[in-house]
């Protein structure tokens, strides 16, 4: 095996907790281009294991170019109505027919019916009032694509998968407290405890965060459910509850000097501006999603870091690197951080090239700001390199981890 291409240097940049300014997003459960992520990994996922259990391999396919088109609603008070269906469409690319041994005549795969299925189960297992049958329209573009199984395995299908683009994945560690205050306050707020508690919240949640110094302000949209809020008081009054809460939970597990949660900050109650929905996403009435817009792979948006734009839900996780090496480089990085000492920030790089082993990208680069008082020495950088060497021989791991939903995408 080739020694693979790997690079580690010390940069001297600024780390994120010392600058005077940072800015964190995170697109949550219900917001559309996180519907329009989930819609499209959850089709790959009952694709391959559907492959996987007819076939006992994962066929090429890709499905990340899923479009949430927006219906209409008129929610209200004690209640309301969906007007026109939210519309899902699942597009993409995915092997159609297969040719099997001992048969002329190629088998057909039903794309439609397991892509339909699966993001109609994805829907009811996340939200509560959001029906798939009723509320939302779910349909589907695939590029067709055929596959002659009887060579398949003659040609090295057990062997390192090759990459099937030129694209790169980056990662970080660790991440800022800002960045775990966004990530928690969401996931705190579509939890079940919370949900329980205040089941008024719907699931479309936004948090936009902003630190100032040590001081920060965290910006919220949350939908309402309109049937379970009789009138504009108890809406009021919930909001002001949920606020202290959010501000609570943060205060306990995020240390600032100071920190300000901001609620629904575009209700004009005195005109009847209210944020209302009949099912927990501004989908309902006008809001568009589309896969790749929302969150990056460790489930934030972070203009502060190194980022790449590529999706990573949809794609096939056998061979698509900009799906793969995302992922992976922020597993590389957090293990680089939690187990070589002297690191304050560690960002790593991978960059594949169509055609090669997915184990062997063109370059992996690691970038390291070292803690005060520590360099990189040499013994460090072996370390480093002797991290990313395993975890890149462990690639194909991840695969399975994939198809099992194991692993953040977004």
């Amino acid at each position: 095996m080739p020694e693979r291409n790997i690079v580690v240097e010390e940069i001297n940049v600024q780390p994120v907790e010392t600058h005077y300014i940072e800015l964190v997003e995170r697109k949550g459960l219900g917001h559309p281009d996180y519907i329009a992520d989930a819609a499209s990994e959850a089709s790959s996922i009952a694709l391959s294991k559907y492959y996987k259990k007819r076939y006992g391999v994962i066929l090429h396919h890709n499905l990340d170019k899923t479009l949430v088109v927006g219906g209409q609603s008129s929610p209200r008070f004690g209640g309301g109505e969906v007007i026109q269906p939210i519309y899902i469409l699942i597009s993409g690319r995915a092997t159609t027919t297969v040719y099997t041994s001992g048969s002329s005549e190629p088998e057909r795969i039903p794309i439609g019916t397991l892509i339909i299925e699966a993001v109609r189960e994805w829907i009811k297992r996340n939200f509560r009032f959001l029906d798939p049958d009723k509320h939302v329209i779910i349909d589907y573009k695939i590029g067709q694509g055929s596959r002659d199984l009887r060579g398949l395995f003659e040609t090295g299908i057990e062997k390192t998968p090759l990459a099937n683009d030129t694209s790169f994945g980056s990662g970080y560690a660790p991440m800022s407290r800002l960045e775990r205050a966004v990530l928690m306050t969401e996931r705190y707020i579509n939890s079940r405890e919370f949900k329980n508690r205040y089941p008024e919240i719907g699931e479309d949640v936004k948090v936009m965060g902003l630190r100032i110094g040590n001081k920060a302000k965290i910006t919220v949209a949350s939908s309402m459910i309109s049937h379970l809020i009789p009138d504009l008081q108890h809406y009021l009054s919930i909001k002001e509850e949920v606020k202290d809460r959010i501000t609570d939970y943060l205060v306990k597990n995020v240390e600032f000097d100071e920190i300000e949660v901001y609620l629904n900050t575009a209700d004009i109650p005195e005109k009847g501006i209210v944020y209302l929905t009949v099912t927990g996403t501004s989908a309902e009435h006008g809001d568009d999603g589309m896969t790749g817009r929302g969150n990056r792979a460790n489930g934030l948006i972070t203009p502060m870091r190194f980022m790449s734009l590529e999706a990573t839900a949809g794609k096939n996780p056998v061979s698509h690197v900009g799906k793969i090496y995302n992922v992976l480089a922020f597993m590389i990085a957090e293990k680089i951080y939690n187990e070589v000492k002297g690191i304050r920030e560690v960002y790593v790089e991978l960059l594949s090239q169509i055609g090669r082993p997915i184990d062997q990208p063109l370059m992996a680069g690691v970038k390291v700001v070292p803690e005060q008082g520590y360099h990189l020495s040499d013994n460090i950088k072996s370390e480093i390199r002797s991290i990313v060497d395993e975890e890149l021989a462990n690639i194909t791991r991840l695969t399975d981890l994939f198809v099992e939903g194991k692993l953040t995408l977004f």
